[in-house]
């Protein structure tokens, strides 16, 4: 199967701007053979790999081999850490914690997330959750997690939660503040158009996005436009890896050179074992951007089976 001509063109123009942004102000010199980028308005020079907390706080995988596979990352380049207050009821926080003693901490540039409900009161106790289960001062990153309902831009920007976080940035527990979702490009619109000077984004960006309720069409520019530095996310399609598993269209490492390939600052993968941490890491230090023709090859062989969001899944079944 083939991209028609008018979606060549897009792919092609896509793959100008991103390489462009890769190759110019987006990107530094190496660090321990992993690229960095710009991280948008911050300034913070981030890896272009960034650790998933979700999957080290799972109870299933044990906390030693958690915490050795964040080392582990740390010690190959990567300083970037997701999480989130609600993942794996606070573990994944305080499993994160203990891997950033014995000096880890000063190596990683920290991020973590406030989820519902939007209110004032609400958002304060999770940070102050957060930081005593990291066991941290001062949070780098601080996000609103997953903004996927209709009514939640409104209530962020009304309820208080805003004012929250600039506090808290006033009072140094946290020295970035920015975005999440996964639903629909267009609450992301409107939780920038709103007003508020948000540092950070984070979206789902993938082969199967692309195509379908996309956000690297709608949303990406934008961020670029605005230097909102951009988190990609999902670049499996979720977890178990909707569409590397399932569909077998792709490898995992095409989808994450595709995600690495976008003008983005860093993507987040989830790693539960220091198999999946070595390949990603191989990926990210033998990064070199796709070309016209891989790009548009790769998204024409997933087109027909993206069409519909059976592969992602969080954009019409999660919450």
């Amino acid at each position: 199967m083939r991209l028609d001509r008018r979606d060549f063109l897009k792919a092609t123009a896509s793959t100008a701007a991103a390489l462009s942004f890769v190759t110019g102000k987006g990107y530094a010199e190496k660090r321990n053979g992993m690229p960095y980028r710009r991280l948008g308005k911050t300034e913070e020079m981030v890896s272009l790999l960034c650790l998933g907390g979700f999957h080290i706080g799972r109870e299933q995988q044990p906390e030693k081999e958690s915490i050795a596979i964040m080392r582990t990352a740390v010690d190959e380049g990567v300083n970037f850490f997701d999480n989130a207050w609600k993942y794996n009821d606070g573990l994944s926080e305080e499993r994160m914690g203990k891997a950033l003693k014995d000096g880890y901490r000063d190596k990683v540039y920290l991020m973590t997330k406030a989820t519902a409900p939007r209110d004032a009161e609400s958002t304060r106790k999770q940070l102050e959750d957060s930081l005593r289960r990291l066991d941290v001062d001062m949070i780098d990153l601080w996000q609103v997690h997953e903004v996927v309902g209709q009514t939640e831009p409104y209530a962020i920007y009304n309820e208080g939660v805003i004012e929250v976080m600039l506090k808290a940035r006033e009072e140094g527990k946290v020295r970035h503040i920015g975005f999440t979702g996964h639903r629909f490009p267009d609450i992301h619109n409107e939780m920038i158009d709103r007003g508020f000077d948000w540092q950070t984004v984070q979206m789902p960006l993938n082969v199967m996005d692309h195509h379908f309720r996309s956000f690297e069409r709608e949303i990406l520019p934008k961020a670029i436009e605005k230097d909102i530095g951009v988190i990609a996310m999902k670049s499996l399609g979720g977890t178990p890896g909707q569409f590397t598993a399932k569909a077998n269209l792709a490898t995992p490492a095409e989808c994450l050179r595709y995600a690495m390939s976008l003008p983005v600052s860093t993507v987040v993968s989830g790693m539960d074992t220091m198999e999946y941490l070595k390949q990603n890491l191989e990926t990210a230090k033998n990064f070199s951007p796709m070309s016209d023709e891989e790009r548009s090859e790769l998204l024409a062989r997933t087109k027909k089976i993206a069409m519909n969001g059976e592969f992602e899944p969080y954009k019409t079944e999660w919450s």
